[in-house]
């Protein structure tokens, strides 16, 4: 459980970090070039933060590349389920994100467990 409350505390600094980069780089890069830097430099933190807090494992290089893997399920998950929300359940597209990332949080939690942690242990 500890993991679990840990990882989804680094999923609010991630997230912070990245919208806080990205008002930044707006300042003086176009909006795609400023998410797109934003978006990287705070999955580089989070890498760093899921490997020191939640799974206390040290950082590998292995890890390091692989780790996009949490973002791309986290992405595919998210935007399933707003689809759900809006299009299927017509329920209103204002919230549709925030639900839909929460329940996208066990199973990147599932998919970040299996990168960070070694065999034996995941």
């Amino acid at each position: 459980m500890r993991q679990i409350l840990t990882f989804a505390a680094v999923g609010v600094v991630n997230t912070a970090t990245y919208y806080c980069l990205y008002l930044l780089f707006l300042t003086g890069l176009p909006y795609l070039a400023a998410h797109i830097l934003a978006f990287t430099l705070a999955m580089v933190g989070s890498f760093f933060l899921n490997a020191r807090f939640t799974y206390r494992t040290p950082p590998t290089w292995r890890k390091f590349l692989l780790f996009p893997l949490t973002n791309v399920t986290n992405f595919l998950i998210t935007t399933a389920g707003v689809y759900l929300i809006v299009d299927v359940l017509h329920a209103g597209s204002r919230f549709a994100p925030l639900v839909a990332s929460a329940a996208a949080i066990p199973v990147t939690y599932v998919v970040s467990r299996w990168v960070m942690l070694p065999k034996s242990i995941a």
